[in-house]
């Protein structure tokens, strides 16, 4: 299923102008060092949905987003306003922790929150990049709660450590949008979850492989499948990893020879690439589990001479659906890209609006997305807002 912090300046007038003044046996494992790096260490020591991201568009706007590693802005403690806003300007205050900035889909996402919580559609956003670290984004949703915002908006780095602060969250009245990754608490602590159903993901490129397969009269073939997987304990990364095996455990030539965490990144990417390629000689199919992940195994494969793509030596399947995805297909490079669709802020916008109008909402809401095999991407392409 890709860190920039925003600051806003606040002018204050009081008498007199004053200015005031963000992966068993012995194999070699990836091991991500806390700069960023990844470096190889020998083992051993009711649904609803929402367009998808072609008739959307993530372009970058104006926004009135108060930009800082914390941007920053009610309702009394256990009750919610009857609206307004508890800036006093009669906007509607949204507090939103997002993951961080790790890969381009990210950076789709955050832009179309920042778009849809604009000043022009009656919101003031405070957006935090919670550069994929837990305390950050459990610090910064604590803040939203102590600046009393009207709405949290949490896209969950992984699945739990979220308890206590929604807890807080609820005792002082204040409604809790989940969105993107899964959360483990329980659901009386949030409003509802709006994002991607990442199972369903997986279902969808292991069914591609077995159509594939038929196609090309390979299906009674021993077909060695090997995957770098997204983040640790993220949801979109246990929920396509569930999808894809539990079609695979129908295949009886399907052999998953191996899978290692990339942290959804191309450096990732790469250094599990190089492991994959040092430990397994005969490899059929890489499934990456986003595009990011795939532009690194991708060089690694065209270094050690091998190829990918729809004529190469190895079947790619690839999550997310980028822009770059879909140039990479038309390049010959992927054979297929799961959607992932980052588009959710108008959607979240909207669910607001309706909890805003004491109107009641689905618990779970599933964004609309789609299957692009490579022979579709130069078409699709023009049409693509991310």
């Amino acid at each position: 299923m890709k860190k920039i912090f925003f600051t806003r300046i606040a002018g204050l007038m009081v008498l007199a102008i004053v200015f005031a003044m963000t992966g068993c046996g012995n194999r070699d494992m990836i091991v991500l060092t806390p700069n960023g790096d990844a470096i190889i260490q020998a083992d051993g020591t009711s649904n609803q949905s929402v367009q998808t991201g072609s008739s959307q568009t993530a372009s970058a706007s104006k926004t009135s987003t108060t930009d800082t590693k914390q941007e920053t802005e009610k309702p009394a403690p256990g009750e919610k306003s009857s609206g307004g806003g508890s800036s006093g300007s009669g906007l509607i205050r949204v507090g939103f922790a997002e993951v961080g900035t790790e890969a381009g889909w990210r950076l789709a996402h955050a832009q179309s929150m920042k778009e849809a919580f604009s000043e022009a559609n009656g919101y003031q956003l405070d957006f935090v990049d919670c550069n994929n670290d837990l305390k950050t984004q459990v610090e910064a949703v604590q803040k939203f709660i102590d600046d009393k915002v009207d709405y949290i908006v949490l896209d969950p780095i992984i699945e739990d450590g979220y308890d206590d602060v929604l807890k807080n969250a609820q005792a002082a009245g204040i409604p809790v949008i989940v969105t993107d990754r899964n959360i483990s608490a329980d659901e009386s602590l949030y409003a509802c979850w709006v994002g991607s159903n990442f199972v369903q993901e997986g279902i969808d490129a292991a069914n591609w492989l077995v159509e594939d397969l038929k196609k090309k009269g390979r299906d009674s073939e021993d077909i060695n499948i090997v995957t770098i997987l997204g983040t640790n304990g993220a949801s979109a990364a246990t929920g396509r990893t569930e999808g894809f095996e539990k079609v695979a455990k129908d295949q009886p030539h399907w052999k998953l020879l191996d899978k290692q965490s990339g942290d959804f990144s191309k450096a990732g990417g790469t250094a599990v690439m190089k492991v994959f390629l040092k430990q397994y000689d005969d490899i059929d199919v890489l499934v990456c589990q986003n595009d990011d992940e795939a532009f690194g195994a991708i060089e690694v494969l065209k270094d050690a001479g091998l190829t990918c793509g729809p004529e190469g030596d190895i079947i790619l399947i690839s999550y997310d659906a980028t822009g770059d995805g879909f140039k990479a297909m038309i390049a010959g490079d992927i054979n297929v890209d799961v959607e992932c669709n980052p588009l959710a802020g108008p959607f979240v916008a909207d669910l607001i609006q309706k909890l805003e109008a004491g109107e009641k909402v689905d618990k779970i809401q599933y964004l609309e997305e789609g299957v692009f095999p490579a022979e579709t991407a130069e078409e699709i392409l023009p049409s693509r807002a991310y």
